[in-house]
């Protein structure tokens, strides 16, 4: 809960705040802010709103038009301040529509899904163990089970200092996990932050479990956009905003944030100085390096040696193509794949996207979406995107004989890392000025969330943060609880801590 205020504040007493990055945790605190009266300006370098959501129009080799994008992602159930955020525009979120399941494929034949398994805990761990191929009775019987406690009970914040010094792999290995299992599914999970799972931090592992596991009884299954992320999701958000009296400053990159007199906070941008009583930088982990390093009077040497500190994780591809003809009917419209080369997820957009759809329907083609997560900085980026095609070819082989219509490849490198033992020195939503705060997918917090659902959190917290100072009432709160639910699990966790 939020600390007790006033609702809002007055015409005469609104403080200027300026929201620095236009993704989901820029949104989610130029929204609170906006709501509760204050002026806000955001400032976005792109032209478009989103961050790494966002998307962009490109042609097609067919002389149409199509939002391209940076893929797939799947918003969970339990991303409970992420929906909250798109129900300001959208109340039911009549905008996402269900996937039926979430199916993983390893390249020696072994399936998984979670359609079928319950979504209450425990019972929804117990299933996901006794419905997958992946764990035989003997695989069972050669588990460690005092090793594999900690997954029963998983608490937040505790959980980062007992296991972020471990990597995920060498804690898997530790409780000695089937191999199909450990790359079927926690590879694919620990992947989905960009990282090899041999350098991500055990505790970010654990975590996700517990998030969609144990912690939470809405299970695996999550809902997509029903159209690209612009028109569906940001459009709408950035309208929104602007009907409140934000000031959404698209195209205006951001130089440098400054301390200024009178307690207030200059904001640099490549043609003025611009003065807000606060802001809030929501950046990725780049943008807020470089940012910061052209701020040499924010901050504390120790606080600025802190976000210098912060890693990207390594790059990752997504491939779209628009091909000749259908994939078979049966196919899913996102398929998790572990053993192809590289090759970490395909995606069917005209399964569920309405763009895509229109298109297939109107072409007799489909819109197939690839991804790379992690992949070596030495690579050689051609030399991948084939490999990816040719993962599609075995996975989906009716593709093998379709005609590239046309293909757009999207090479990033600007998702965060959380290596192992990185916890302790990653920054929090408070700064060493009272009058600035981070958010952000990178940004510590102490609560049990992650992915977009941490970057919309930590949005609320940094707006929460500055309006307590000024006597404002903050954002709710919702998230999985902070330890198991099951009390008899909570028990036998316990055991494995002693």
């Amino acid at each position: 809960m939020p600390p007790p205020g006033r609702d809002r504040f007055a015409r005469t007493d609104a403080p200027g705040v300026g929201v620095v990055g236009g993704g989901i945790a820029g949104l989610a605190a130029a929204v609170l802010l906006a709501e509760r009266g204050a002026r806000v300006t955001l400032y976005e370098r792109e032209d478009s709103l989103g961050g790494r959501l966002a998307g962009w129009h490109t042609r097609l080799a067919d002389g149409s038009t199509a939002t391209m994008s940076r893929g797939f992602h799947a918003f969970f159930r339990q991303y409970y301040n992420l929906r909250g955020l798109l129900r300001r525009t959208d109340p039911g979120l009549d905008r996402l529509r269900p996937l039926p399941d979430y199916p993983l494929r390893h390249s020696g034949g072994l399936t998984d899904g979670f359609a079928r398994v319950p979504r209450t805990p425990p019972f929804s761990a117990l299933g996901f163990v006794a419905l997958s191929p992946t764990f035989g009775w003997r695989d069972l019987a050669a588990m460690n089970p005092r090793a594999a406690l900690p997954l029963l009970d998983v608490r937040v914040p505790e959980v980062y200092e007992r296991f972020d010094s471990l990597a995920a792999t060498a804690f898997l290995d530790r409780v000695r996990f089937p191999e199909a299992a450990h790359h079927l599914a926690f590879e694919v999970f620990s992947r989905s932050f960009f990282a090899d799972p041999r350098e991500l931090s055990a505790a970010e592992l654990l975590l996700m479990f517990h998030i969609y596991f144990l912690g939470s009884a809405e299970g695996l299954l999550f809902d997509v956009p029903d159209d690209p992320f612009p028109q569906a999701l940001w459009e709408p958000l950035g309208d929104y905003l602007q009907r409140l009296g934000a000031d959404v400053r698209t195209c205006t990159p951001v130089c440098g944030v400054h301390p200024a007199d009178g307690g207030r906070v200059a904001v640099r941008t490549e043609k003025a100085l611009h003065r807000h009583d606060a802001v809030v930088l929501a950046l990725d982990v780049g943008a807020l390096r470089e940012t910061v390093a052209a701020s040499p009077d924010l901050g504390t040497p120790a606080w600025r040696d802190g976000i210098a500190g912060l890693r990207s994780a390594p790059p990752f591809l997504v491939s779209r193509l628009w091909l000749d003809r259908p994939v078979r009917a049966d196919r899913p419209g996102f398929l998790g794949t572990s053993g192809y080369e590289g090759l970490d997820n395909i995606s069917v957009l005209d399964r569920y996207e309405g763009e895509a759809a229109r298109w297939a329907a109107r072409t007799g083609g489909s819109v197939v979406e690839l991804h790379a997560y992690a992949v070596g900085s030495d690579a050689h980026r051609e030399q991948v995107q084939k490999l990816l095609l040719d993962g599609l070819h075995r996975v989906y082989p009716e593709t093998g004989g379709a005609r590239m219509v046309d293909a757009r490849h999207e090479w990033r490198a600007d998702c965060p890392l959380f290596p192992v033992g990185s916890h302790s020195r990653r920054p929090t939503v408070s700064t060493p000025h009272s009058q600035v705060t981070l958010a952000g997918d990178a940004i510590r917090c102490d609560l049990p969330v992650a992915l977009m659902e941490r970057a919309a959190t930590t949005g609320f917290l940094a707006a929460g943060a500055l309006l307590a100072r000024w006597g404002v009432r903050g954002q709710v709160l919702w998230t999985v609880p902070r330890t198991g639910r099951s009390a008899a699990l909570r028990a036998l966790g316990a055991a494995g801590r002693r």
